[in-house]
């Protein structure tokens, strides 16, 4: 088949949506498939373009045997409001003509990420006038949690509701990565033959549990009876990764447990401002993908915070690989959303806010080493029902 894919995320990202789109279309291309991917300058997490692109010009390049385009981007310094719009925009308006002009070689399918929504009109059209099939894959409802994060203006709401209402039912496949996201397509409309669930895997070969300490444990200097609680990731609004920072404040003085937080993102000036007086929290720069497994088993457990209003509009990509390392995960989740699903069995869920239940959740952990080898197990589990091969060979046969 011959496949366009657009996104504005891919590699050389590490991280997020840019991640799974990059060993998607590349498993792809082992199968057999032509792929194109339209996309964006390398922004995330950090949310700077990449020294090497410009911001203005348009780049053709091939990254193992996927023909990438690159469309220019405005990349504000903090992604709120407007500048979130603008950004959206900028890609939309700017990506539009190298969409349509796929229709030349006759593609089989179109697959859309959203997101951003705003390439579903000229993905939509390209499909049409191609004859392929119109795929958008919802990897966040970013309406939904813009507006739940008063990040879109209120004169703009209806608008962008409308506007998603009408993208979703044109598409002939919609598919999601979780269950409860893939409800809420059925609540917007969309028609149920249409809605296809396709969770973001993880390479149970690359990431597993070392049979030895990690190497980074030595590299900071960690003690053998040190619990290391890490987070790893996108440092952004969404997370309420400042939950962590206020427990670190609360168990200053357990000696024991020790927090590291690795990534980049809008707050990480904002975090190491509220931790810069705490010994027992350390900030990482984003690690290489060749270091990811060292990075992931230097957790004894993992920490994953996320805001009350947005839990159940995202998946967070970096779970994958916390299951995937064999570590317990410590949650702030609602108890009915579907990351609280996943983690109750492998791991710890709390109160969104609730610095004291966190606070007593990593203390039961520190506590109980064989609590956190069974919680592991059961994480590990998980991770190889979600396995890379097994998850794009169902969704693209």
């Amino acid at each position: 088949m011959n496949i366009i894919i657009c996104s504005t995320n891919y590699a050389p990202e590490l991280i997020g949506i840019g991640k799974y789109n990059t060993e998607m279309a590349e498993w792809l291309v082992v199968q057999g498939h032509q792929v194109t991917i339209i996309t964006a300058v390398p922004f995330y997490p950090a949310w700077k373009r990449a020294s090497d692109y410009s911001a203005c010009s348009y780049r053709k390049e091939t990254i193992h045997g996927v023909t990438v385009w690159r469309c220019p981007l405005y990349v504000p310094n903090q992604a709120s409001g407007w500048r979130r719009i603008l950004h959206l925009l900028t890609f939309g308006l700017s990506s539009f003509p190298i969409i349509l002009s796929r229709i030349f070689s006759r593609p089989d399918v179109v697959f859309l990420v959203e997101p951003p929504l705003v390439c579903a009109p000229a993905a939509w059209l390209l499909a049409r006038l191609s004859r392929a099939k119109a795929w958008l894959h919802v990897q966040d409802f970013e309406v939904d949690a813009a507006i739940e994060m008063k990040m879109l203006p209120k004169m703009l709401q209806p608008m962008a509701l409308w506007f998603e209402q009408i993208i979703l039912r044109r598409f002939d496949r919609v598919s999601t990565i979780s269950e409860n996201m893939r409800e809420r397509l059925l609540s917007k409309g969309v028609d149920a033959k249409k809605v296809r669930l396709f969770p973001n895997w993880v390479d149970v070969q690359r990431i597993y549990p070392l049979d030895r300490p990690s190497e980074m444990r030595q590299e900071l200097g960690l003690s053998d009876d040190q619990m290391v609680a890490l987070y790893s990731g996108n440092m952004g609004a969404k997370q309420g990764i400042e939950t962590i920072v206020q427990v670190a404040h609360l168990l200053q003085d357990t000696p024991n447990i020790q927090f590291v937080l690795c990534g980049e993102g809008a707050v990480k000036t904002k975090l190491v401002h509220m931790a810069q007086e705490l010994l027992n929290i350390r900030f990482l720069p984003l690690q290489p993908f060749d270091r990811l497994n060292e990075l992931l088993n230097l957790a004894d457990i993992h920490l994953l915070p996320q805001l009350a209003n947005t839990a159940d509009l995202i998946m967070p990509s970096k779970l994958t690989g916390m299951l995937a390392s064999g570590r317990p995960i410590v949650a702030t989740v609602a108890p009915h959303t579907q990351i609280a699903g996943v983690v109750k069995s492998c791991g710890t869920v709390v109160a969104p806010g609730d610095e004291e239940a966190l606070k007593a959740a990593i203390l039961s952990y520190a506590n109980n080493r064989d609590l956190r080898i069974q919680k592991g197990k059961a994480a590990r589990h998980l991770a190889m029902e979600i396995d890379r091969q097994k998850v794009l060979q169902e969704a693209w046969e």
